[in-house]
């Protein structure tokens, strides 16, 4: 009988048995080739489908683990044996992939499977050859380098020793020399690693853009696109996007920031100023961690069935750690346990807006994948693409507003305006993030304080606003190095903005007609990964961003919200 009494911190990791892997890939391969009909094939592929579930589970426990304690030194080895080792079993999953793509039984699969499990298969051959592997290894290295840094900060400030989460409180203190001091010794930290991080980053696109050369491309941009599931656009889609967003957001958020610096009475809003929204304080959590997962319980009982049943898996089965310790990642994300159809969340609670939100967007994904494991048939189903994804977790943000007085007290507005100027605020940022990761790859001879200036300039063309104060680290250029994305997750970054656009129009259709918009939000979340990105946008009844007039179609309702109450404040 299945065990429905587990808990993450009791499960047992085994390390996974490689030779006996690739015997089993091999074995596979070779069945697919021999079977006499489509049932015998789809049989295999089912079997395989558990084998891999269980070697998923194994490998995310090791990331898992990781990230709750860099300076675990079992996980963190074992983590590095995963990054060495996994490189070269892909060949023997390409091979039986191969089988199944060229079997004259295809067309069964197809129809059981969908086409997209094949558009899938043709991602991963086209991304991959055996040449990139010592690179794929490097990369890894690379990347991992890049989370021990940032996990490993402790910055002597106000009396104690803080890491990055720790310090970014204070960017929201009331006494704006206390946040002019806590944005300064956060920028110190990275200036103080600058030459270690522009070394890692300038391998890092040498390695990247090496792997696209060995594919038959120029660099690495195409290969970023395809590891990001990216079918039906392309960059020129994604250019127009970000122009979009230049001529009609931009110019907003130049309206909102003027606002703040009135509200604050100062003549304009440095960056260290940015995240303190009121003259009198912003949101800040009335309860502790505990209290507020307590209530983070109690409101998704209220939202729906559905999401009851979810938060209850999640904490009977200890899926989620969200309170910030040492020595732990400085990072979020929401992960999936194939085989045992759970999701985990992780992140760090710091006591400001930002653990509400960790508790909705990261639950967002997690609420996803928790459906999408019951509802699709194998693994690669489980995940949409990310240019989805972020749409399930931007949107539970909005359904949650309602719920606001829970975790804030009589600062529920505050919470709800801060957070709605900051979804509109960040997509300038987020735009800024994607094109300058297609300059880095697509001019490789630019030095690395070359690079660093090209950030300079797009916060002038994106975050005309933004100034920094006898800072001449952050003047040039560096607040960049901060965004982990750049290193661990190319082109990922953009998602974020594409799916605001998603999330706004959801926002929208929730305050008109709550029980349609759920009905819609459902489907996005069962279809998981098994249609291609255009493909769930219609079936989830939203439009498409970058086509003509789409951001300003999507952020209008939300602009209006935040007019009116900025008229009124």
């Amino acid at each position: 009988m299945e065990n429905t009494n587990w808990k993450f911190s009791e499960l047992e990791y085994k390390r996974p048995d490689v030779e006996e892997l690739v015997k089993d890939l091999k074995e596979a391969t070779e069945a697919v080739k021999n079977a006499k009909t489509g049932e015998e094939v789809l049989e295999i592929m089912m079997k395989e489908e558990e084998k891999s579930k269980a070697l998923s589970t194994m490998v995310t426990i090791v990331n898992i683990r990781h990230t709750l304690d860099t300076k675990d030194e079992f996980y963190d080895k074992e983590n590095q044996w995963i990054d060495e080792t996994f490189p070269t079993i892909m060949p023997y999953s390409l091979q039986y992939n191969a089988a199944i793509e060229e079997s004259p039984f295809r067309p069964y699969i197809e129809e059981k499977l969908g086409k997209q499990y094949f558009v899938e298969m043709d991602l991963q051959k086209k991304s991959f050859c055996e040449e990139n592997i010592p690179l794929m290894q490097r990369e890894a290295k690379l990347t991992d380098e890049y989370q021990s840094i940032m996990a490993a900060c402790q910055v002597e400030f106000m009396g104690e020793k803080r890491n990055l989460y720790g310090l970014q409180k204070f960017f929201e203190h009331d006494d704006r020399e206390v946040r002019r001091a806590a944005f300064k010794a956060y920028s110190d930290f990275y200036h103080g690693h600058e030459q270690r991080l522009e070394e890692i980053w300038d391998e890092l696109i040498k390695v990247r853009n090496e792997m696209g050369r060995n594919l038959g491309y120029e660099n690495y941009i195409p290969v970023g696109y395809m590891k990001q599931g990216r079918t039906d656009y392309g960059q020129e889609e994604v250019a127009s996007f970000r122009e979009q967003v230049r001529k009609e957001l931009v110019p907003f958020c130049q309206k909102l920031y003027e606002a703040q610096a009135k509200r604050l009475g100062i003549d304009r809003v440095m960056a260290f100023d940015e995240k303190r929204v009121f003259p009198d304080g912003n949101a800040t959590p009335i309860g502790d961690d505990d209290f507020m997962i307590a209530e983070a319980r109690k409101m998704y009982h209220e939202l729906s069935p559905e999401t009851a049943e979810f938060i209850d898996f999640m904490i009977d089965h200890e899926l989620m750690d969200l309170k910030n310790k040492p020595g732990k990642a400085s990072t979020g994300y929401m992960t999936l346990l194939p085989s045992l159809s759970a999701p985990f969340v992780f992140s760090c609670f710091n006591q400001t807006i930002f653990d509400m939100q960790v508790l909705t967007h990261e639950l967002g994904h997690a609420f996803a994948g928790f459906r999408a494991c019951r509802k699709q048939p194998v693994e690669t189903y489980y995940f949409s693409s990310t240019d989805i994804a972020e749409i399930h977790s931007m949107s539970m943000e909005q359904f949650t507003y309602g719920y606001a007085e829970r975790f804030f007290g009589d600062d529920a507005d505050k919470y709800r305006f801060a957070h709605l100027q900051e979804a509109i605020t960040f997509v300038p940022f987020g735009v800024a993030v994607d094109e300058f990761q297609h300059i880095c790859y697509a001019h490789p001879e630019l030095t690395p304080k070359e690079r660093t200036y090209e950030w300079h300039k797009l916060e002038e063309k994106y975050m005309p606003w933004r100034t920094y104060e006898d800072d001449e680290f952050m003047e040039r250029g560096g607040y960049w190095y901060h965004k982990l994305h750049i290193y661990l997750y190319p082109f990922y970054y953009i998602n974020y903005t594409l799916t605001t656009m998603g999330a706004m129009e959801f926002k929208k259709k929730y305050a008109e007609d709550p029980e349609n918009a759920w009905k819609d939000y459902l489907a996005l979340t069962d279809v998981g990964g098994s249609r291609s990105y255009l493909e769930i946008l219609k079936l989830a009844n939203l439009a498409v961003p970058f086509e003509e007039g789409g951001v300003a179609r999507a952020t209008g309702y939300a602009k209006d919200i935040l007019e009116k109450e900025m008229a009124e404040m």
